[in-house]
């Protein structure tokens, strides 16, 4: 409307002018009100144009607005009244490389050597010589200090964890080599290891080499690990040197038996396979949240691993460094869980049923007997072997236990100074 009134305007003044003067005007007056107004106006937005991009903190500014407006965008559906944002990938990834490359100095591969006798076939059978081979076991481990030691899991170098078949006799490890990262160390850093220390309770080892300069993994809170964080599983697996798996947590404090041992784990999804045991789990710092210990496999089954958390692991790392082994406390007593069906079948109170009491044992000290039924310690009910190993588990050697036994009807309670783990 604006550009018509000024047409409108522009006719009607011009009508009022005689033919002759008119085209006067017209020739004469176009290039000034028009015509050159117009050019110097291109002119000075030639200059403007020219100067921003010719300062490089405006240039920046400009660009920078664009490409910020096309890695991050959000749309919004009318549908369902949901607004989205859409994040670069190249975010995701970075992440990803930062945490991997911070990781990978930490990471060593280890291959375990076994002397296998299969004599128990044999001998099954009646006939032949007892032969001996050499078997080789792989994982991963952690190097938790700049001198040499290296935290794995206890399976990795237990030759009682080594094999499922029980015709064979496994030795324990005839040698036990770590190589480090070859894009970091070189190709030939390869250490002959020796065993700190090894904790099957917890499926934790250490072991030291004979090397300097080495990188720790750093750890971090693993009681502040949520669901759906991202992670990463890094480790040797099939003897495939730092390979890395991405996913997220999946649950936390979840509780798994291998082997007649429960863990609480930390279960991910990121892919685990054989020779990631011992590796690290990792979060999105770079930093050890657990290590990684079981997967479970079948078919039909895939994404299910688990780590131990990392918090749980530090006091018996020290351990095991400082005495060689854990220094548990003790009880003495071999115990049977009372449900409630086998309770009222013999007449019993609902707790633990003491089967058997060890001799020379801190229970034998005390006063325990078999046939004694435990129904609370340190005042807390309990009824399962778990529970009192829970609590126990929470004092330190030469603490006392409170045990409240039932016996023959009776409640009394008795103080049991706990001892070392023979």
């Amino acid at each position: 409307m604006e550009e018509n009134n000024n047409n409108a305007n522009f006719e009607v003044i011009s009508s009022k002018t005689s033919n002759a003067n008119f085209k006067q005007k017209n020739s004469n007056g176009f290039g000034k009100t028009v015509l050159l107004p117009f050019i110097s106006g291109i002119v000075g937005c030639s200059l403007v144009i020219g100067t921003c991009f010719g300062v490089p903190s405006i240039r920046k500014k400009i660009i920078g607005l664009n490409s910020s407006t096309i890695q991050t965008s959000t749309s919004t559906s009318s549908a369902t009244g949901t607004t989205t944002n859409l994040i670069s990938l190249s975010n995701y990834s970075n992440t990803a490389i930062f945490a991997a490359n911070k990781i990978a100095p930490s990471i060593v591969g280890i291959e375990v050597s076994y002397s296998v006798t299969s004599n128990s076939i044999n001998s099954f059978f009646g006939f032949g010589q007892p032969t001996t081979s050499t078997a080789t076991a792989t994982g991963s481990g952690i190097i938790i200090s700049e001198d040499g030691y290296i935290v794995t899991n206890n399976h990795v170098v237990d030759s009682t964890s080594s094999s499922s078949y029980s015709y064979y006799d496994i030795s324990d490890a005839t040698s036990i080599k770590i190589k480090l990262n070859s894009q970091i160390y070189g190709d030939d850093a390869v250490y002959d290891a020796k065993i700190v220390g090894k904790d099957s309770q917890t499926d934790l080892a250490v072991l030291k080499i004979d090397k300097t300069d080495l990188t720790p993994a750093e750890f971090a809170d693993s009681n502040e690990v949520v669901v759906g964080e991202f992670v990463m599983a890094v480790g040797s697996p099939l003897g495939l040197d730092t390979t890395v798996t991405q996913g997220i947590v999946s649950a936390v404090n979840r509780e798994v038996e291998s082997e007649g041992t429960k863990y609480t784990c930390i279960q991910t999804d990121a892919a685990i396979n054989p020779g990631n045991s011992g590796g690290a789990l990792i979060n999105s710092d770079g930093k050890v949240i657990g290590i990684n210990t079981l997967k479970l496999s079948g078919t039909g089954v895939e994404g299910i691993g688990f780590a131990i958390p990392i918090n749980s692991t530090l006091d018996v790392i020290n351990q095991l460094i400082d005495y060689n082994k854990v220094l548990r406390p003790y009880i003495g007593i071999t115990g049977i869980d009372l449900d409630e069906a086998t309770a009222r079948k013999y007449n019993l109170e609902l707790g633990i049923y003491i089967k058997s009491v060890e001799d020379f044992s801190p229970a034998e000290k005390a006063g325990l007997k078999a046939g004694d039924v435990i129904v609370k310690a340190d005042g807390e009910d309990i009824t399962t072997m778990d529970e009192l190993n829970n609590i126990k588990n929470s004092h330190q050697i030469g603490e006392t236990i409170t045990l409240t036994v039932n016996r023959n009807g009776n409640e009394r309670d008795i103080t049991v100074t706990l001892e070392e783990t023979p």
